[in-house]
């Protein structure tokens, strides 16, 4: 399974909130209701939210074992 836990902390971290992601860089509201539910996004909304938030992918993103 793949986690976006770490993403809505280094959002904290680097003081970007959803609604600036929206509004400001234009990251669709369903994205972000993806990453929420650990669903699919594609890579390069990864690579665009690495880009935004100036992180590396392990940031970000977080694969958990299946057990």
């Amino acid at each position: 399974m793949i986690s976006y836990e770490k993403l809505w902390k280094t959002m904290k971290e680097k003081n970007i909130s959803q609604y600036k992601l929206i509004n400001e860089y234009r990251i669709s509201a369903g994205q972000l209701s993806r990453l929420r539910a650990n669903s699919h996004v594609s890579t390069h909304t990864l690579d665009l939210l690495c880009d935004i938030l100036d992180c590396d992918i392990s940031d970000i993103v977080t694969h958990i074992k299946n057990s």
